[in-house]
């Protein structure tokens, strides 16, 4: 729209600066200062500190023509916006993410001013403050680098379509289908938080997004079949971590890979999805044998049919999804080859028929709401009419892959498709179901819809924060390594003390990748790890 209008159009820096003028923003609105702060209003020190923290993030935005034309030869206004702006942004870090983050790139910061007094080994000349604000600030070499870039166009519409997806209530399907399928085997409840985490993962690249819709149910239940609190939760976080390497919508690292490596977002999708699988099943394996160990028992079904009669139906469903998906990969194909450009709309007109009838299909079941899982009776829901009650949601994930692995779209614009059907789900499902089981509060339903679209887009932008600081914060580092060099001192010595054994390098780099792991988010730590030692 925007470029056929010829408004609103903007290059890679400008998106990157209003990007992080949001992310900034919203760190200080959202985000109190220390715990003791008052959390039921935002300070007048908050307010001042995001009004002067985004006109800083803004400035390329705002003065980008001014300063395209001295690159290189800065002001003082040039110098002084970006030394507030980045010690605001770790100020935002430090809220956001905690004090690790803040300390690594503070440790960098040291280091660019530093050259001199460092051992021969990674000594350099030393930077003025001009230079160093110059290349931190108002290039692309430093905050404004890649990985923001990344997050502006790519990351955010990810986790926007996920947060939606969730709050049109896909996270509490497949919390319901994984209950109803796992929850009645041995110690069913730990199994069902890993399925439900899997599942979550294929919506949400966020582990922490993961544990709070997933963790809030599971936990409770599995403390009730004899797990032990801190037992719960490691399996609860091992398997909502887990999710961040469950395709398509993947944890923010896999797009930073995409620009960094120069791959297709979809290869890295296939070389993750073996890897996703093999942890789950690790995973359920483990609290297997942990069940079996403490003799641990299944939760009660409502009716329990026998153990062939689930495997058939099992069976005919996997048997009858294999050909439905491959009567709409050929039959798509042959109306494209038919129809030529007007294939799309037979197309939508085809998507939006199946959505309507799918709907129908979960209006006929019962509606399900699970149980309180503290409640002293907690009853499996029952599976049949569980997993056929929000086949729709697997409408959205299918016109996401789609688009990515059969169209071959940008990961941005499948996003962006997979996203505009969500809001359409989103605003008109709840009154679709409603005229399917008779009722006559459509405008209530109507007006329900609105408002969870509202909380998706709110739950997108908050869940966002923590990624858009975190890839600005870390693009202090790459700018660093740009600046001073040090990028090649590393490969140097990491060379040196591996003896070129290309084996014992990947030892050293996995253990560098965990020690920065405990302190750093995913994100952070990746782009910390690939500069420094991807060149070796």
């Amino acid at each position: 729209l925007p470029f056929s209008l010829g408004v609103l159009v903007f290059n890679d820096t400008e998106t990157r600066a209003i990007h992080l003028g949001f992310a900034v923003f919203l760190s200080f609105m959202s985000y109190p200062a220390f715990k003791r702060s008052p959390s039921d209003r935002v300070p007048l020190t908050d307010w001042i500190f995001a009004i002067v923290g985004t006109f800083c993030a803004v400035y390329l935005f705002v003065f980008y023509r001014e300063l395209s034309t001295r690159p290189g030869q800065p002001t003082a206004m040039d110098v002084y916006t970006g030394l507030v702006g980045i010690v605001l942004l770790l100020e935002a870090t430090r809220r956001v993410l905690g004090l690790p983050m803040v300390i690594v790139a503070l440790v960098f910061l040291g280091y660019t001013f530093g050259g001199p007094f460092m051992p021969d080994m990674i000594a350099h000349r030393g930077f003025s403050l001009n230079r160093a604000m110059s290349h931190q600030w108002l290039t692309t070499e430093g905050v404004f680098g890649v990985a923001l870039g990344v997050s502006s166009s790519f990351i955010f519409l990810f986790v926007l379509f996920g947060s939606l997806l969730d709050k049109a209530g896909a996270g509490n399907y497949f919390i319901k289908s994984a209950f109803a399928l796992l929850g009645h085997m041995r110690g069913g409840p730990a199994k069902a938080a890993v399925l439900s985490s899997a599942a979550t993962g294929i919506i949400s690249g966020s582990s922490i997004a993961n544990v709070v819709t997933t963790g809030t149910f599971t936990i409770p239940l599995m403390k009730r079949v004899g797990y032990r609190p801190d037992q719960a939760a490691a399996v609860e976080v091992s398997s909502s971590v887990n999710g961040q390497l469950m395709p398509p919508v993947m944890g923010a690292a896999a797009f930073l890979m995409v620009e960094y490596v120069g791959i297709p977002y979809i290869e890295v999708m296939k070389h993750a999805f073996l890897p996703a699988i093999i942890s789950y099943i690790a995973l359920l394996y483990i609290v297997h044998i942990e069940a079996l160990k403490n003799n641990m028992v299944g939760l009660p079904r409502r009716h329990l049919g026998s153990a062939g009669s689930r495997l058939l139906s099992f069976g005919l469903t996997v048997a009858g999804f294999i050909v439905l998906s491959g009567a709409v990969y050929w039959g798509i194909g042959w109306i494209k080859t038919v129809m030529g450009d007007d294939a799309v709309w037979v197309i939508g007109a085809g998507l939006l028929a199946a959505y309507v009838g799918l709907l129908w299909f979960g209006a006929r079941q019962p509606e399900l709401e699970l149980d309180d899982p503290n409640a002293q009776v907690f009853e499996l829901p029952e599976t049949g009419p569980t997993v056929k009650s929000g086949l729709h949601y697997l409408l959205a994930v299918v016109v996401l892959i789609w688009c990515l692995m059969v169209e071959q779209m940008s990961p941005g614009l499948s996003a962006f498709w997979a996203t505009m059907f969500m809001i359409f789900v989103m605003l008109t499902q709840k009154p679709i179901i409603s005229w399917f089981r008779g009722r006559s509060d459509l405008g209530l339903a109507a007006r329900q819809g609105v408002l969870d679209l509202i909380d998706g887009l709110v739950t997108g932008a908050r869940n966002m924060i923590g990624i858009g600081v975190a890839t600005a914060a870390a693009g202090i580092i790459v700018g660093t390594v740009s600046l001073t060099g040090i990028g090649l001192v590393m490969t140097e010595i990491v060379e040196l003390l591996s003896g070129g054994n290309l084996m014992l390098m990947l030892v050293l780099v996995a253990v560098i990748s965990l020690i920065l792991g405990m302190g750093l988010p995913t994100t952070a730590n990746y782009i910390v790890v690939s500069t420094l030692m991807a060149p070796v």
